[in-house]
């Protein structure tokens, strides 16, 4: 199992850079004031994509998964509810870091104030980001050992 928090950390630093603060808050409002930093840093919101796609063990990256299914792991040693709070888990995890893709690179939300509108303009994002994953997942081949050490 590879550890991407590392490479998260690194990729963050020029959101940094571009608004002067780590603060949630602040980003989003530097976002409303100017533009979504996915524009002026696309690499940077597609390699951040990719690193929560190899972080939440998605199917390009799911290669403990798949030493799982041939021999044992949770998909024999847990069933019914243990199974299913396995699961709820890793889609919990792949709703975090949706909405960190969204506040640091698709705006967050608007301003301070809290409405419909502004509610909106955060939860959409979020679902098309783990829509982007769910479809990801379902046309994506899954890499050997090899080909993921030569991406890292």
């Amino acid at each position: 199992m590879v550890s991407y928090e590392v490479s998260m950390g690194v990729l963050i630093l020029p959101v940094a850079m571009c608004t002067g603060s780590l603060d949630f808050s602040v980003i989003a409002d530097y976002q409303s004031n100017t533009t979504w930093l996915l524009f002026p840093l696309m690499p940077i919101g597609g390699m951040f994509l990719v690193t929560s796609l190899a972080e939440t063990n998605r199917t390009p990256f799911d290669l403990p998964e798949a030493e799982a299914e041939l021999v044992a792991g949770f998909n024999v040693e847990y069933s019914s509810l243990v199974f299913a709070l396995f699961f709820l888990g890793e889609y919990n995890n792949m709703f975090l870091l949706a909405m960190f893709l969204t506040i640091i690179f698709l705006g967050g939300w608007s301003t301070f104030t809290f409405n419909v509108v502004n509610l909106l303009l955060f939860i959409v994002p979020i679902l098309c980001v783990n829509a982007l994953y769910i479809i990801l997942r379902a046309s994506l081949p899954r890499y050997r050992y090899d080909q993921l050490m030569l991406i890292g």
